[in-house]
């Protein structure tokens, strides 16, 4: 069985796909078991650290991205839905007040985005759909603005060599 992307995308969703030469399962263990989360999330140059990954509906996860300078970059939420192997969707905590309050200088989106990660089967390959829904055309725009493509892509190609390493 494979997850579909939902028939309607809004003006408020950044919709990112990308192909894995690994099957479905090993990518699913890679993006939920938190010692492979650790050596591929965030963008390169950056390393992970999972404080918390209760894996379960209404579970929190607590990720803290630490960049070159040394700087953290906290990435928090709670699992919404699960489907074994096919889907999760996800909230995605907006930057703490505490964080915003540090960092000024960044216009960072505010509020909760749902995240919705989805598994397809291709074979030897799997397609994994990325859907991260905001509040609002302005907060995905300033989400965007931050390089969540980019890293995104970048947190893709960790993840692609990962899979190698395990596919072998």
């Amino acid at each position: 069985m494979t997850a579909t992307i939902p028939a309607q995308i809004n003006d408020t969703d950044i919709v990112i796909t990308r192909e894995f030469a690994a099957p479905r399962q090993l990518v699913w263990d890679a993006w939920t078991k938190p010692e492979h989360i650790e050596k591929w999330f965030g963008p390169k140059g950056f390393n992970t650290r999972v404080d918390e990954m209760d894996f379960k509906v209404g579970g929190r996860s607590s990720y803290v991205m630490i960049g070159p300078d040394g700087g953290e970059y906290p990435a928090d939420g709670v699992f919404k839905e699960i489907v074994p192997i096919e889907k999760i969707v996800s909230s995605a905590d907006g930057f703490s007040k505490e964080f915003q309050e540090a960092h000024p200088e960044m216009d960072l989106p505010k509020g909760t985005t749902v995240m919705t990660y989805l598994f397809d089967d291709l074979g030897d390959s799997t397609k994994l759909t990325l859907i991260t829904t905001h509040s609002s055309v302005e907060e995905r725009k300033k989400h965007e603005a931050m390089g969540v493509v980019q890293g995104w892509g970048s947190s893709f190609d960790k993840l692609d060599e990962l899979l190698s390493e395990l596919n072998n």
